[in-house]
């Protein structure tokens, strides 16, 4: 399990563009890399629009925002359009960077078992390590909460 003061994993998944992404890429600033179950659900949705309607003030802060969730790069570009979301989102189709990242999880819904992703955000520092983690995030207000620990 990552933890506060580790290095970031570098992840290598595709955007919603299709364009591949390296995480290392935007070594040198600070990144808030939040993962989600599935785009266009209503919590994913809220968290997204949270994120969007404060990018300003991340940017403001130096920190740029990524989204990953398992969708494909098509699902995530409609996503992207649809509540015009003003950040790449990466399609971790293979689950790898969030097997990395340890936010692939068994979940128990209604006491149905399955996996899936546990919506979890970290801010990494310019330094490539982990500066904050927020897990089992809850959607509403994240993005604020998020925005005032920076």
């Amino acid at each position: 399990m990552l933890k506060e003061g580790d290095e970031a994993p570098d992840i290598h998944v595709r955007t919603d563009t299709g364009e591949e992404f390296r995480l290392s890429g935007l070594k040198g600033q600070r990144v808030v890399l939040y993962f989600y179950p599935k785009a266009d659900t209503p919590g994913c949705t809220m968290e997204a629009c949270e994120f969007r309607d404060d990018v300003r003030a991340f940017a403001g802060k130096g920190a740029a925002v990524v989204g990953v969730s398992p969708d494909k790069p098509e699902a995530q570009a409609k996503f992207k359009r649809k509540y015009d979301l003003p950040f790449t989102l990466l399609a971790d189709e293979e689950k790898a960077a969030a097997q990395a990242y340890g936010v692939w999880k068994e979940k128990n819904l209604y006491g149905k078992k399955s996996m899936g992703i546990e919506r979890t955000t970290f801010v990494i520092a310019p330094d490539g390590r982990i500066e904050k983690i927020y897990s089992k995030v809850k959607a509403k207000g994240h993005a604020a909460e998020v925005l005032a620990g920076l």
